[in-house]
């Protein structure tokens, strides 16, 4: 097989970086991964997941074997793509990313933290991944390594004008393929599924964008504001 077009998502909580790991998936070219580095991260981090025990219990933890898995892995396939929480990479040598196309999906900090609460009550900035993708915003600038930045709501409003953008990143051609999937789990889907996808496996498509008017509880405006201050610079570099 010809050299393998690798693509890597960089995604903040509850930003449809699932739905979009399920888009690619749809393509008959494309091989995807879920979180390879959630062990790694878990494991590093001793931050709480209602997955937390199941998933040190499975996977692989050694961020040097997961990376070299990463990348050279062995597909039939010519596209790899895998989903990651920017926030996975934590105190790594970002060295690897060099052999990646890289995708930074960023959401309203409001948006995002009315949802992301629901599951973990009281997030901290480390959870919020804004600040770590600024950083490898960064790094990916300095070391010239292709990227785009994407805001969920883009994709939600016009998904096939998103799609074609973020293909485009990796010069592969779009497939409408991208647009639907069936309603259901994958089978690459990680062990943590049956705590957050719930939404994903109840649909087959990218949702229709709805804005939140709801009232920040009191206890999220201090993050909110700290995260809004990063989302802003974010989207400095969407384009």
């Amino acid at each position: 097989m010809s050299k393998i077009i690798k693509i890597a998502l960089w995604s903040g909580p509850r930003n449809i970086s699932t739905a979009l790991m399920y888009s690619f998936a749809n393509r008959n070219d494309a091989k995807v991964v879920d979180e390879p580095l959630f062990g790694y991260f878990l494991n590093y981090s001793g931050v709480w997941r209602p997955s937390r025990k199941e998933v040190l219990e499975s996977m692989e933890l050694i961020p040097e074997n997961i990376i070299e898995q990463i990348v050279n892995p062995t597909i039939n396939k010519p596209v790899f793509f895998i989903k990651n929480m920017a926030n996975h990479l934590i105190d790594l040598n970002w060295s690897f990313l060099d052999n990646f196309y890289n995708i930074i999906l960023t959401r309203d900090p409001r948006d995002m933290l009315m949802s992301y609460s629901k599951h973990v009550g009281n997030p901290t900035m480390l959870d919020t991944c804004y600040e770590i993708q600024l950083e490898l915003i960064e790094y990916l600038t300095n070391k010239a390594i292709p990227f785009v930045v994407v805001d969920s709501k883009e994709i939600l409003q016009n998904p096939e004008k998103a799609l074609k953008r973020i293909c485009s990143l990796a010069s592969i051609p779009f497939s409408v393929e991208m647009l639907n999937w069936e309603k259901g789990p994958l089978k690459e889907d990680g062990i943590w599924a049956k705590y957050w996808y719930n939404n994903v496996h109840s649909s087959n498509s990218f949702g229709k964008y709805v804005s939140n008017d709801q009232k920040l509880p009191i206890h999220l405006i201090d993050i909110y504001e700290k995260c809004l201050i990063h989302y802003n610079q974010i989207l400095k570099f969407q384009s």
